[in-house]
């Protein structure tokens, strides 16, 4: 985004008059700015007809006032295009183009989408193919729906990639507070990170929601994200869509454990961006945020009034690594007095219903037990239905109780229904305006703080241990080198290997024998990519006899199965010593997030088990060990049942080694994959590689 597209986004986004372009959608348009408030000028353009929505015609853009700071343009692609030209000469600011037919309709579309943008100049485009654009702060509506949501004076700027989305998004029961929606349709000029990067700069703006189908240019969302992580601007993605990985290396395990989803997740945790799966989670976690702000750890103070509630929200908050601790000797001591008999003094606490609903006895209850400074605060309310709420008062005195004590604390604080219908306008309402966030689903409520507490404590690292950025580079064509010239490479790079010697088969049992027993045979071809697939490997060799069988079975079998890889060309390696565990260790090159580093489980569990983890490089050592406790075998690592624990110093020694040689790119490389890598209780071996470079 140029300094002047940047200017004109913000006069888009705020604009003083608009131009509406079109017919029936932008009467829409009209009314919709009407019904928001908008109250600055409305300009209809329409040849045709004499007024819009009330508002006087012109019958083409040079017959405006003036230059018009915003454009809802909905009219056909060949017109639309001739009207971007002249409105950027006359010096518009920016234009909603919610005129479709461009990129999303293929080679000939992207042909017309390319005339759109070199039309569209430095002007901000929003679009083409979208909706529009919301501003719910200075009462803006550029919709060609009728639209919902409503704005305190702060709260969410939303980005989605789907217009119906975005539209059912502004329409959700939830008492979310919009601050910006914007549909951001083809992306052709303005992208997400571009609003990201434009948005977190407003003050109204507390916390960024995305629903992303795709990323364009995955070093500038970084760099938007980064600045946001920086100005403590949570992002909160919804990423739908999943797709094979860019660069499509089919013949290492790596690409069937880490497509392009878990490269998302990889950017998401470097970035600290909090990542949801539904809607109502979106909407949950960013009502929570906006309203609540952001917890500092995961200590949760919780109240019910009902022994099922309690137990709901301590199943579910352990499930999500929120704590519900235990109260402090002073509250155990002071608290009993004021509860009644029947209550048991713990957290979640069951104040119980002989106190419910009265004021000066809850107050003095939830004000004792918050003394304990909690990180966050929730009390489980379902209220009653219209028409059968005589008793609803009772509620609404425990919430006032509730709102006080957690301000005179100041802990983030969260009333939450069970059943997410139970919580009313009214009271909605009146807890957004005391800073207490309405949750509407137990599970939301509780997956909402602990994101929020997740995020905090990322954010806090990162800024301890800034990010050196991603290195991107463009796709190239490469090929697999032999495992002789790939073990070589490590070697070179400090990456323990075993002993080895390449010979051909008459001197194959002589290597054998200077090494020493035990010994594995294998036969050198760069296209062996899996040896034991076509039997191209012998372990365990004990003896000359047996080397000289296994070699003469080896080439037997690979001219069998694999004709065109047989050869007399033999790497003999010394047999390392039973490792404590085995992992697979691959870094590779993405044409769209640079390098990916994924560990996981290695040896014959890399086709059993489920069981790896992603992250985009550069990274630090503290991220790999981070990485390596997310592995179900780490529990083998750390001696699992009195078992040896392994070095994981060494591991994490092999790792930054390997993303060394990976980032140095004085061999071109395009994908290292080590499987398996033996971590023993003293040093870490890469038994076997796969390397590939570029053509």
């Amino acid at each position: 985004m140029t300094p002047t597209q940047k200017a004109n986004l913000h006069r888009l986004l705020k604009p003083r008059h608009v131009a509406a372009i079109g017919g029936r959608d932008i009467e829409v348009v009209a009314n919709e700015c009407k019904r928001r408030g908008f109250s600055g000028d409305f300009w209809p353009v329409n040849p045709k007809r004499d007024q819009i929505g009330g508002h006087k015609c012109y019958a083409s853009v040079e017959d405006l006032p003036e230059a018009p700071d915003a454009v809802f343009l909905a009219i056909p692609k060949e017109p639309a295009i001739d009207c971007l030209t002249r409105l950027n000469q006359m010096g518009a600011g920016g234009v909603i183009c919610y005129t479709a037919g461009f990129g999303e309709m293929g080679e000939d579309g992207a042909k017309d989408e390319a005339r759109l943008i070199e039309a569209t100049g430095d002007m901000a485009l929003i679009g083409p193919n979208c909706y529009g654009m919301i501003n719910y702060v200075d009462d803006v509506a550029l919709w060609p729906f009728a639209h919902g949501g409503s704005c305190p004076g702060y709260g969410a700027a939303i980005i989605t990639q789907s217009g119906m989305l975005s539209s059912d998004l502004t329409m959700s029961q939830r008492s979310v507070p919009f601050a910006y929606m914007i549909s951001a349709g083809n992306q052709a000029t303005l992208r997400l990170e571009d609003f990201v990067d434009f948005l977190v700069d407003l003050p109204e703006v507390k916390v960024i929601a995305l629903h992303i189908e795709g990323l364009k240019d995955v070093p500038a969302f970084e760099r938007a994200a980064l600045k946001a992580l920086e100005r403590s601007v949570p992002i909160i993605a919804l990423k739908t869509g999943t797709s094979e990985i860019g660069s499509a290396l089919t013949i290492s395990h790596t690409g069937s454990l880490s497509g392009s989803d878990d490269l998302y997740n990889a950017l998401f945790d470097r970035l600290g961006v909090i990542r949801v799966y539904n809607p109502s989670q979106l909407l949950e976690t960013v009502k929570f945020i906006a309203v609540a702000g952001l917890p500092k750890g995961v200590r949760v103070g919780g109240f019910t009034c009902s022994g099922g509630g309690a137990t709901m929200l301590a199943d579910y908050a352990e499930k999500v690594g929120l704590q519900f601790t235990e109260p402090s000797q002073k509250v155990k001591t002071d608290l009993p007095a004021l509860l009644p008999l029947t209550a048991t003094l713990s957290n979640p606490l069951d104040y119980t219903t002989p106190i419910w609903g009265f004021p000066e006895k809850t107050l003095p209850v939830f004000t004792s037990f918050l003394s304990d400074s909690y990180d966050a605060t929730v009390i489980v309310q379902d209220y009653p239905a219209p028409g059968l709420d005589e008793g609803k008062i009772y509620y609404s005195n425990d919430a006032g109780s509730f709102v006080e004590a957690a301000k005179t604390h100041n802990t983030p604080a969260a009333v939450c229904s069970t059943i997410p219908e139970n919580l009313d306008q009214e009271t909605r309402d009146y807890l957004i305006s005391n800073g207490v966030a309405p949750m509407q689903g137990i599970d939301e409520c509780l997956q909402a703080i602990a994101s929020a507490a997740w995020y905090q404590n990322r954010r806090n690292e990162l800024l301890a241990e800034p990010l050196t950025n991603l290195l991107v580079q463009p796709k190239h064509s490469n090929h697999l080198i032999d495992e002789y010239q790939g073990k070589a490479l490590l070697k070179d790079a400090g990456i323990s290997v075993p002993s080895s010697l390449l010979v051909d088969g008459e001197a194959a049992p002589a290597a054998a024998e200077s090494l020493g027993f035990p010994v594995v045979i294998k036969m050198v071809h760069a296209s062996l990519a899996h040896k034991s697939d076509v039997g191209a490997l012998a372990l365990n060799l004990k003896s000359t006899k047996e080397v000289e069988e296994a070699v003469a079975s080896i080439s037997a079998s690979v001219k069998k199965l694999q004709p065109k890889a047989a050869n007399d060309l033999f790497l003999v390696e010394a047999m390392v010593a039973k490792p404590v565990a085995e992992l697979l260790a691959s870094v590779r090159q993405d044409p769209e997030f640079g390098w990916a580093l994924t560990l996981a489980s290695g040896g014959i569990l890399t086709e059993l088990l489920n069981d790896a983890v992603t992250l985009l490089l550069p990274a630090t050592e503290s991220d790999f060990e981070r990485a390596i406790s997310k592995l179900k075998i780490s529990k083998l690592l750390n001696g699992y049942r009195g078992q040896a624990k392994a070095d994981v110093r060494a591991l994490l020694s092999t790792i930054v080694k390997l993303q060394t040689l990976a980032l140095s790119q004085e061999k071109a490389l395009q994908e290292i994959e080590i499987n398996p890598l033996f971590i023993l209780e003293e040093g870490c071996y890469a038994v076997d590689a796969l390397v590939q470079i570029q053509d």
